[in-house]
């Protein structure tokens, strides 16, 4: 029996030496390694190596349940594929091996708890901003506003070396808002 790893992470930022490691520790002899690939596509390019890879007899290995699959359906399919070929299953981070009946079953078991927590995570995201609305805050950046726009310019009339008063007669404001607006964090002259 040869043991395959399987490592995936979703961006390109993301780095898989966690997963890669922990797969080399339970004994993979090859660890094959999706980068910058949701685990909702069903075309994953080492997933599809690996599985042509893979005899009879041989196991496949990940790090955790949701590297193989993102949803119940996916991930039991997928399961059932190796069956058919002969390949058995194991997940370190859940301790789930598919080579016997007792595997089988806690494997649909947790695939069902984790696409329950996704699915659960998605309602919160999606319910979040209605609550933020509902209690008066707004997301994303803030407007640029007139205002804003001339506090942008009193920072750069001070770092160039005008004068607090020259300042606000080239803003048309008084001298006390053009010190107002210096005393903000953001028009401080960056070095």
């Amino acid at each position: 029996m040869v043991s395959l790893g399987y490592a995936r992470v979703s961006t390109v930022e993301q780095n898989a030496d966690l997963q890669t490691r922990a797969l080399k520790e339970a004994g993979c002899l090859k660890v094959y390694t999706d980068q910058g690939v949701s685990g909702t596509k069903a075309k994953r390019p080492q997933l599809d190596k690996l599985l042509e890879h893979a005899r009879a007899g041989d196991e496949l290995v990940v790090w955790k349940l949701d590297r193989l699959g993102r949803n119940t359906r996916q991930l039991l399919d997928l399961i059932d594929h190796l069956e058919s070929e002969g390949v058995h299953f194991r997940s370190l981070t859940e301790g789930i091996a598919t080579t016997g009946p007792m595997g089988k079953a806690m494997l649909t078991v947790m695939s069902a708890f984790a696409q329950l927590e996704r699915d659960q995570l998605a309602e919160r995201t999606k319910a979040a901003p209605a609550a933020a609305a509902a209690r008066g805050r707004r997301g994303g950046r803030p407007a640029v506003t007139p205002e804003t726009e001339r506090v942008r310019q009193a920072g750069q009339y001070r770092h160039a070396g005008l004068t607090p008063p020259e300042i606000a007669k080239l803003l048309g404001v008084s001298r006390a808002t053009v010190y107002r607006y210096l005393a903000l964090p953001a028009n401080e002259p960056s070095g």
